[in-house]
């Protein structure tokens, strides 16, 4: 299974390309579906954001006697 980390990392390219898609004027097929990868990429990040890993990281501790 893919950690939701690295499948986070993929949508945010994937948001990226989306945004270099819309802007390029040669490919009349990617600027037509460059909002459609943008918004794949963002549910895609979003998901995983909610159903990720449920490990949360542990908050730092002081040690005793450190001002």
């Amino acid at each position: 299974m893919i950690r939701s980390a690295t499948l986070q990392r993929i949508a945010e390219i994937v948001m990226v390309l989306g945004i270099v898609a819309l802007c390029q004027p040669w490919n009349f097929f990617l600027h037509r579906y460059g909002l459609t990868i943008i918004i794949a990429g963002l549910l895609t990040f979003m998901f995983t954001g909610w159903f990720g890993s449920k490990d949360e990281p542990a908050a730092p501790t002081q040690k005793e006697g450190h001002s």
